[in-house]
């Protein structure tokens, strides 16, 4: 039992910042209890208490016997007896800020109020809000003012139990995670890291309902666990009932929309004098969402056709004024680019992208060879020549800002961009 302890206290004091496993506490404290039974025995026996020796030698070897079943059952010392302590968190790839630091201020200072626990961000479908907290995510790790900052996508199918995945994933318990086992041991596990895991910010990204944080395994944010919670949400409701400093994150200026646009849709059209009043039109049927101005700029890029734009503009309008609700007419602006993809073939390779998980990242590599497998790229003579059609898609809607890059050979799908797509598949099954 001895090695065991040291073993354990070594890899606990190790600068990776460990934790011990699960289980190996609770078997030195039953070890410990065991040897202090067996030591009570021993000395009954050297002082006479037990006057029988027969039942003197039952006792020893009834005791020895129960020691040595239980030390057979020790951790294995030759594995580590710890397991990795959280993880800080790397950046998060991010578009750039323009026209939501006030909101991004706001959030930052009750990031830093000792007396606000939970925030809560709410806006509509693409006005910014995960934008503005990956900028904090990474403003948050590079400051270096928490232990850790944790990220973690909800989306509108909420699962407890992936949920539960994600957090622990990104804590770094990939390996000691237990593959099976109810949600209850599972949030028991993960309240015990959290309460373990230091003075830490943990953001739940587009969260549209009420979370249970109890059944999930998160721990109430308090001043004694050292947590802050922040999620973003679409309803107001939400952060009320989960008990948030509420912050809204609102549509950008009609300078900032501009200044936005200008700044996607190309040089040649920023000279253009002639299109600007046309253009001035445009953006303002984006409402000021900064996703539909950088998707529709993208769309018109580079284009100096002064009826083109008229058209644009046209289209736009009536594609939204006989529509109700804000998420329906975001959804048909973010649709304008995607009817603007000439190639049906390129139309194709977009919708396949929407069949990953929300917030996922999406392999350059394998995406083009599952539109290879699909036939959504013409047989061109050789392998390599149909891949790099597929780079030449990828590019496409990289450009018109249908696809975000992720990581290095990664590339993302902004979820309201996801809706939209799974808007059209659901009209043409």
């Amino acid at each position: 039992m001895k090695d065991i302890e040291l073993q354990l206290k070594a890899e606990l004091l190790s600068p990776s910042g460990k934790i011990p496993k699960q289980g190996v506490e609770n078997w030195l404290k039953d070890a410990k209890e065991i040897i202090a039974e067996a030591q009570d025995v021993e000395n009954k026996v050297r002082n006479g208490r037990y006057l029988c020796r027969a039942w003197n030698g039952k006792l020893v070897d009834e005791k020895t016997r129960e020691m040595k079943e239980f030390l057979d059952k020790d951790p294995n010392a030759s594995e580590t007896l710890a397991m990795d302590g959280p993880s800080g968190g790397l950046p998060l790839p991010t578009s750039e800020l323009v026209g939501e630091e006030a909101a991004r201020k706001e959030i930052w200072a009750c990031l830093m109020l000792e007396e606000v626990k939970k925030i809560g961000v709410w806006g509509m479908g693409s006005v910014g809000k995960t934008t503005i907290m990956k900028h904090i995510h990474n403003d948050l790790l590079k400051e270096q003012i928490f232990e850790r900052v944790i990220w973690v996508t909800i989306s509108m199918e909420f699962n407890v139990l992936k949920v539960q995945h994600d957090i622990a994933s990104a804590l770094k318990l990939k390996k000691d995670w237990p593959k099976e086992g109810d949600k209850l041991r599972r949030a028991a596990i993960l309240s015990e890291m959290l309460k373990r895991a230091g003075k830490h910010v943990l953001i739940l990204d587009d969260v549209w309902d009420e979370v249970s944080l109890e059944e999930v395994g998160i721990p109430e944010p308090s001043g004694s666990n050292g947590c802050k919670l922040v999620l973003t949400t679409r309803s107001e409701r939400v952060c009320k009932y989960m008990g948030c400093t509420v912050i809204k994150v609102k549509p950008l200026s009609e300078q900032q929309a501009l200044t936005l646009f200008l700044s996607k849709v190309g040089p040649n059209i920023v000279q253009n004098q002639t299109l600007m009043p046309i253009l001035r039109l445009v953006v303002k049927e984006c409402a000021g969402l900064p996703l539909t101005i950088v998707v529709i700029a993208g769309t018109l890029k580079g284009e100096e056709d002064p009826l083109i734009w008229k058209h644009a503009l046209r289209e736009l309008k009536e594609r939204i004024e006989k529509l109700e609700g804000v998420e329906a007419k975001v959804i048909e602006r973010l649709k304008f680019s995607f009817d603007h993809l000439k190639d049906e073939k390129v139309k194709y390779c977009f919708l396949h992208c929407a069949l990953y998980p929300e917030d996922y990242e999406i392999k350059k590599d394998e995406l083009i060879e599952c539109w290879i497998e699909e036939g959504f790229i013409d047989d061109m003579g050789t392998r390599q020549e149909m891949k790099d059609k597929g780079h030449v898609i990828l590019k496409k809607l990289e450009d018109n800002c249908l696809l975000e890059n992720g990581s290095s050979g990664f590339v993302k799908m902004h979820d309201a961009v996801r809706d939209m797509a799974l808007s059209i598949t659901r009209m043409n099954p």
